[in-house]
């Protein structure tokens, strides 16, 4: 792929898919609009949402790459970098890209929880596969802003833009969560992966060598985003990530106790505590009594 193309401004993109700038900080974009070209790599200083309609290479996230088929929904936030890798050959672009920039946002209630659609964090290949239906539902809410930008600005714009792209995005929540669970048959697997992983961790000297095990640590070792493997595990376990390894660890920490050669700091040192006093902490909020105490009890 060619050197990185950098998009800082909705009117740059706009410039380079052919679209004409109705408003200068959102845009929906109709990619059939751009000249044909080969793939590159982007850097997008915005918000930006792309529905493809048509396979056009294997896109390119980070270090990864996914190749993904018609009816895909892929969310990048500010400062991200994204292209299509056409493998040299020449295609031209089509479905759309919704686009918005930070600035829109801000003051609105959408600007105060957008950290909360942790999907535009997520990797290329954990994009959102559409139904027939949800693509429609998608492509209804970006003709609404669409005809918002079409009309001449006035004191009702913003506020009806920006509602209909926090409803856009509250059906992409929605359209996850049935994502999650209709391919329950591979969140199984995952989910054994990281008991597995979790287990190898802790029967190894790591925990004495680096500490604890993070959600960002087991997330890269399952080649997941650690935003997506703490949705996909909340959503199996009703526990967040984090819970999740907290469990285990006091489950271990149970069995250990019992070892009455052992004192309570070589049994926190053992399990990745630096201060036992953390792990006394941790323990008396999961369990309802310091380390000593559960001895004692049992």
């Amino acid at each position: 792929m060619e050197d990185m193309r950098r998009f800082e401004t909705i009117t740059q993109y706009n410039a380079f898919n052919n679209n004409e700038t109705l408003h200068p900080l959102v845009s929906v974009v109709d990619l059939s609009k751009a000249a044909p070209r080969q793939g590159s790599r982007m850097y997008f200083g915005f918000y930006t949402i792309f529905l493809k309609d048509v396979k056009c290479g294997d896109m390119i996230y980070g270090r990864n790459t996914y190749d993904y088929q018609e009816g895909t929904l892929v969310f990048l936030a500010p400062g991200q970098v994204a292209g299509v890798n056409s493998k040299g050959e020449t295609y031209q672009p089509k479905g759309y890209a919704l686009v918005f920039h930070p600035d829109l946002i801000y003051g609105t209630a959408l600007g105060k929880h957008i950290q909360d659609y942790t999907f535009f964090s997520y990797q290329s290949n954990e994009a959102l596969h559409l139904s027939e239906r949800e693509r429609k539902i998608v492509l209804d809410c970006l003709l609404k802003i669409e005809y918002e930008l079409e009309r001449a600005i006035d004191k009702h714009s913003k506020r009806l833009i920006v509602s209909n792209i926090e409803l856009l995005l509250d059906y992409c929540v929605r359209f996850y969560d049935r994502q999650f669970v209709t391919r329950d048959h591979v969140h199984h697997g995952i989910l054994e992966k990281f008991e597995s992983l979790l287990n190898e961790y802790f029967q190894s000297e790591r925990p004495q060598m680096v500490g604890l095990p993070s959600v960002a640590y087991c997330a890269d070792k399952l080649n997941l985003s650690p935003n997506y493997f703490g949705d996909m595990v909340k959503k199996e376990t009703g526990k967040t990530a984090q819970e999740y390894i907290q469990s285990k660890l006091i489950d271990l920490a149970k069995e250990r106790i019992f070892d009455t050669s052992k004192t309570v700091s070589q049994i926190a040192f053992e399990l990745g505590f630096k201060y036992p006093q953390h792990f006394t902490r941790l323990f008396k909020q999961r369990v309802g009594y310091t380390p000593l105490e559960f001895r004692t009890l049992n």
